[in-house]
């Protein structure tokens, strides 16, 4: 009786291990169709993570982020503006990027070497943004959403996702920093380089 025992909880051990991976492929699963019309306007930075610990760390210096997208003429060809806060300064930046399916590449840069895409989410009102850098050396993983703070379960959600990745626990921003407003005409525009190059590496 007692090896009968054994052998179903040995048999139900072996099925959780050969589901775990199942799991976790339906949670970080591109999305099924993306409408362009459900990116355009603001999305809050509500969390994220990064696998090269270097940048991690400088992520977890800014105060806010958000990305606003623009209406485009095609729902292919698609822009967008990032805002970051960072010691009580806000920096700007703009990107253009070709839609394919749910999967993207921003404008000019080389496809072999960077992947992107919009995962799904159980979230109603949040977008996720997965990047492959270096062919695949590097992984950034974005939560953006309407509301600036998610609810528990939902930020446990993001969570698991990140943990399938095999990446470091996500930075959660903290939703009472003010988020920058709507560059205008009068914003300063240059930065230095350092500023620059560091955008370039954490977009978005």
């Amino acid at each position: 009786m007692a090896l009968a025992a054994c052998a179903i909880a040995l048999l139900c051990l072996v099925s959780v291990s050969l589901s775990a991976p199942l799991a976790c492929e339906d949670l970080v699963r591109p999305l099924d169709q993306l409408n362009p019309h459900h990116l355009e306007g603001k999305w809050a930075l509500v969390a994220g993570s990064l696998s090269h610990l270097p940048y991690l760390e400088r992520f977890k210096q800014r105060d806010s982020a958000s990305v606003n997208f623009s209406s485009n003429s095609t729902e292919i060809n698609v822009s967008y503006t990032r805002s970051i806060r960072l010691d009580n300064k806000c920096m700007y930046s703009s990107y253009n990027i070709t839609l394919e399916g749910s999967n993207f590449t921003y404008d000019g840069t080389d496809k072999s070497n960077t992947s992107a895409s919009f995962v799904h989410t159980s979230c109603h009102d949040c977008m996720l943004m997965h990047m492959n850098v270096e062919s695949g050396k590097r992984q950034h993983f974005y939560l953006f959403s309407r509301r600036r703070q998610l609810e528990q379960e939902e930020i446990e959600g993001f969570t698991a996702q990140v943990e399938c990745l095999k990446m470091p626990p996500p930075v959660v921003m903290d939703p009472t920093k003010e988020l920058c407003p709507e560059e205008t005409a009068g914003d300063p525009a240059p930065q230095t380089e350092e500023k620059t190059e560091e955008q370039k590496i954490e977009r978005p």
